[in-house]
């Protein structure tokens, strides 16, 4: 920022005496674009669920799709798999990697969003051969002219380290289903790096390619400006550990449809930090809760666009693989539909259970017997 374009008014809020003495820091916070509090939320506790959904030793239960709400009663999505991962130290062909390794994609209904009951498989592995017969996992519901769509994870047979992930998709006319898979993935990396030699290992690279050149993951459809914007994390071959965290960042592909084509935003990747995808529509844009890795990890950003994306909030401990409320409106305050949701939790190494969490705006902070600032 040009020193003579720094008002009284600025120094004066962020504390700084001398604008002729300016640290790096000072000068990265006078070129913030938003100190409003308007996005600031604090998450509580999780709390575990009750019914089918409540934590059972020797099944994996995670991952949990948003929740939509249909004639009264709650839907969602997750991952299953039964029995504990022996890694890649094991038989890939047989054993299980890890525990989104060997699933189906279940989904159970809730009155309440608290007591749920397990309903049973809507989308299954596919016949051994395909591009999905190892593991359908991490799905995410979209509904759009009266028909569902989910979006899922796909591993082909054998999981190797090198294995490239995709991205299926299934529909039905009811959330009950029967889902109608699509025959071929709608989404796969750009596989444009060059391993290094033939051992099975992820970090040996000659070229590493796009920014999803490994993985494709955690995909989210969303309809925006009469087109379909799918989201996805990337994963890179020979990622790397950076000062944030794991390499990990978020694009998105955008379709006239909801069964594809989709095609990869050029301007991708367009997050430089994350992991589990987290998006709604706000204020004619996209916002976006970004966590666990990377630079940028556990803020909450916005774009007018749903591709340039800018920090709005920096939070603490957000809940990881969060299902949001889709059923409540998104246009009252932003924040809105994280007030409760779904989450996941290890419970230990080998199994994961899905635990419901909520939030609460903040927008000032007040100490006990103190009279808040009403203007």
């Amino acid at each position: 920022m040009d020193d003579q374009h720094i008002t009284e008014e600025q120094l004066d809020k962020l504390g700084i005496t001398n604008k002729d003495c300016l640290s790096a820091a000072s000068k990265r916070a006078l070129q913030w674009k938003y100190t409003s509090n308007d996005w600031f939320i604090e998450f509580d506790p999780i709390t575990p669920l009750k019914g089918d959904l409540a934590y059972e030793e020797g099944i994996v239960r995670r991952d949990p799709s948003a929740v939509i709400k249909v004639n009264g009663s709650y839907y969602v999505w997750y991952s299953k798999s039964y029995g504990p991962t022996q890694g890649f130290a094991g038989d890939l062909e047989n054993d299980k990697v890890f525990p989104w390794d060997r699933c189906d994609i279940w989904y159970a209904t809730s009155k309440d969003g608290i007591t749920w009951t397990e309903e049973g498989i809507a989308v299954p592995r596919g016949k051994k051969g395909a591009y999905d017969d190892r593991s359908v996992f991490t799905a995410e519901i979209m509904v759009h002219d009266g028909k569902y769509y989910l979006s899922y994870q796909t591993v082909k047979s054998p999981y190797t380290v090198r294995v490239k992930n995709q991205v299926g998709l299934a529909w039905a006319e009811s959330p009950n289903g029967p889902w109608q898979k699509l025959p071929e993935p709608i989404l796969s990396p750009a596989d444009n790096g060059i391993w290094e030699g033939e051992e099975d290992n992820r970090f040996k690279v000659i070229k590493k390619g796009d920014f999803d050149s490994h993985k494709v993951h955690d995909p989210c459809i969303l309809p925006f400006n009469g087109k379909f914007y799918l989201y996805y994390k990337g994963e890179q071959m020979g990622e790397e550990i950076t000062f944030g965290g794991r390499q990990i960042r978020h694009g998105v592909a955008i379709a006239d449809n909801p069964l594809g084509p989709y095609i990869k935003s050029p301007y991708n990747p367009v997050s430089n930090s994350g992991h589990e995808i987290c998006v709604w529509p706000y204020n004619n844009g996209i916002a976006s809760l970004i966590t666990t890795d990377g630079p940028e990890k556990n803020t909450l950003q916005w774009s007018p666009d749903g591709i340039n994306f800018e920090i709005m909030a920096v939070i603490q401990n957000p809940p990881h693989a969060i299902g949001l409320n889709r059923s409540v409106e998104t246009g009252k305050e932003p924040t809105e539909i994280l007030r409760w949701g779904l989450t996941h939790i290890y419970n230990n190494d080998d199994y994961q259970s899905i635990l419901g969490f909520t939030s609460r705006r903040k927008t000032a902070h007040v100490a006990i017997g103190e009279k808040a600032n009403q203007e």
